[in-house]
């Protein structure tokens, strides 16, 4: 028998089995990944504010890329440049830092889960790998018991065949087309661009909508486009793409419930740790790996209560946040959802930060929620009345 067996090797659960290692190096950990890779194929990023120190500290393990100088947003009518540092991880360093970190023969790939449980893991070949403590971390499950929207992206590395000469991440450039990819009505759309090196690009085309339709092709040209554009040309490196849920209400415990397997701990976005605004659910995932090392000791069913108690924690304080996704698909048209966010950079920097952080004041929702509404007044009523579309489609988070 190990100590702990993790069911899933993306960003919860490499995070989770890297700070138990770190605290805890006595520890015989297993980490199964069905996928060729751990961490799949993806990009992670998060604004400084967002972690702890100590948070930092186990983030420190991964090779990434940092813009200390802040980052840019750009509207039709407004644009800002903000001071906050920005990072940047890709799946492929992700994983490489965990092979070097992690004990030989902790980390299992292309294995697939049958079936777990508060005493070990079964495999689809049959094996069982007995623990003392089970995680599972295997994503986000499609829900009726959710509701919301979401968000749709295609992201492209590039490397230019001139300098690029951006200097600094464009977090939002929703100088574009309002419009959902096929033409099937509007939503919310921005470009997204990092440079990660001076002839290095990553260019994502996101939109948030109703429908978690992905046009691959359609996102395709239109990355083209903005490229073109903006002068880019060069070797293809890379691409991703991604449907995130966009939470705005539910019964969360019903939810909890339909996934609870009795003595396993639920973590990352399966677990209800995202920002039911942005999707992200990085620095949620750093925060609980470092709650799940605290109690290493703890018993399967120990650690699944107190995990579950955290997720039941931050589904309250996270409420605001889907009050305002609800407002953003239910009262704004979706070709002016744009204003939302237009008129949210107007506001105070450390407000930018402590939203994103998921750590709002009273005083700063007082602050968002103050002035004249970018939705209709009606609008938004309605939407906060509304039961909302479910989460019944398959869907990630990031």
């Amino acid at each position: 028998m190990i100590d702990v067996a993790i069911a899933g090797g993306g960003l919860s659960g490499g995070l989770a089995a890297l700070a138990l290692h770190r605290a805890r190096p006595e520890l015989r950990l297993a980490l199964i990944e069905s996928g060729a890779a751990l961490g799949g194929n993806h990009r992670w990023s998060w604004f400084a504010s967002d972690v702890s120190a100590e948070g930092e500290e186990l983030l420190a393990r991964f090779r990434k890329t940092e813009w200390d100088g802040g980052y840019d947003v750009r509207f039709p009518g407004y644009g800002r440049s903000l001071a906050t540092p920005y990072r940047s991880v890709a799946s492929e360093d992700f994983a490489a830092a965990l092979h070097r970190e992690l004990p030989a023969g902790a980390i299992r790939t292309q294995c697939r889960v049958a079936s777990l449980d508060a005493r070990g893991i079964e495999l689809e070949d049959g094996e069982r790998i007995e623990a003392r403590t089970v995680l599972d971390c295997r994503g986000f499950a499609p829900t009726a018991q959710l509701t919301g929207g979401w968000q749709v992206f295609m992201g492209r590395h590039l490397r230019t065949a001139q300098p690029h000469g951006v200097a600094r991440p464009m977090i939002m450039d929703a100088r574009v087309e309002q419009r959902a990819p096929a033409g099937d009505g509007g939503a919310y759309r921005f470009v997204y661009v990092l440079p990660l090196g001076v002839d290095e690009l990553f260019v994502e085309d996101t939109y948030y909508a109703d429908a978690p339709a992905l046009d691959r092709g359609a996102l395709s040209g239109r990355i083209d486009r903005y490229c073109q554009q903006a002068g880019w040309d060069g070797e293809l490196l890379g691409f991703e793409t991604g449907v995130l849920p966009v939470v705005t209400g539910g019964d969360f415990r019903a939810w909890q419930a339909g996934l609870q397997v009795d003595g396993v701990a639920r973590l990352g976005a399966r677990g209800g740790f995202f920002h039911p605004l942005t999707s992200y659910t990085l620095p949620q995932a750093v925060e609980t790996a470092l709650a799940v090392a605290r109690d290493a000791d703890l018993t399967g069913e120990q650690m699944a209560a107190m995990i579950a108690a955290r997720a039941r924690n931050h589904w309250t304080a996270t409420r605001f946040y889907r009050i305002l996704g609800a407002m953003l698909f239910g009262a704004a048209r979706p070709e002016d959802r744009y204003r939302v966010f237009e008129r949210f950079y107007r506001l105070p920097h450390g407000l930018i930060e402590n939203f994103y952080a998921g750590r709002s004041s009273l005083a700063e929702k007082a602050r968002v929620l103050a002035g004249k509404p970018p939705v209709p007044v009606l609008g938004a009523l309605r939407a906060l009345g509304g039961t909302g579309h479910p989460l019944d489609t398959a869907g990630g988070a990031r």
